[in-house]
């Protein structure tokens, strides 16, 4: 059996825009499983689902506290080892007003999670589990974060992607852009609608089987 953990944010904790959390089966880790585990009686994949509503890619946020997503990273992959494949998805919540984010910072921040999974020894053989490294979607116009995230927040969001792909290949880690199959949902401009987490899912098991 192969172990995957899904390491994120609000997204694959899996943050309803209109308040609350997606229940289980909708969530886009624990669909992806299902697609990946056709035999439910003799399944070949273990998804594990590590998201954290807030969690920044490396920075301490002085507000919310403890959702620094590189210091929480190394006990959370040991206590999973050995881990096959590693898919995280983080940089939304370093868009808030308070970090005075730029693309640049945001997408090195993400680097560094994506070297500390390489060089963590939790992989099969305390070798290095593979790791997906996800820009997350843009973000939409929406009232209900404005206040919250940085004024240009959707415009950096935009321009996320290539900064990405090019961090992922400098560190050896796969890419995949998030808003190619998703978009936010107008009604927070952050989170997404349950079809998001469906076409998400559908696209991370494709990876995953490409991957594994």
């Amino acid at each position: 059996m192969k172990t995957i953990l899904c390491y994120g944010d609000s997204n694959t904790w899996g943050y309803n825009p209109r308040g609350g959390r997606y229940d289980y089966r909708t969530r886009w880790p624990v669909a992806m499983a299902a697609l990946l585990n056709r035999d439910v009686s003799n399944p070949d994949y273990w998804v594990i689902e590590e998201g954290l509503n807030g969690r920044t890619s490396c920075l301490e946020d002085p507000i919310e506290g403890d959702r620094n997503g590189l210091r929480q990273l190394i006990p959370i992959l040991r206590s999973h080892r050995p881990l096959d494949l590693v898919i995280f998805m983080l940089g939304s919540n370093d868009l808030k007003n308070r970090f005075n984010p730029g693309a640049y910072d945001v997408s090195h921040g993400a680097q560094l999670v994506a070297k500390a999974i390489l060089g963590s020894e939790t992989g099969p053989d305390n070798g290095a589990p593979r790791v997906l490294m996800v820009s997350p979607p843009p973000l939409v116009e929406s009232p209900a974060f404005r206040q919250l995230l940085a004024p240009d927040a959707v415009e950096i969001s935009r321009r996320l992607a290539p900064y990405y792909r090019a961090c992922a290949k400098e560190c050896g880690a796969a890419f995949f852009d998030a808003g190619a199959v998703v978009e936010s949902s107008g009604a927070d401009g952050v989170h997404w609608e349950a079809e998001g987490h469906a076409a998400f899912a559908e696209a991370m098991a494709k990876e995953a089987l490409r991957l594994l």
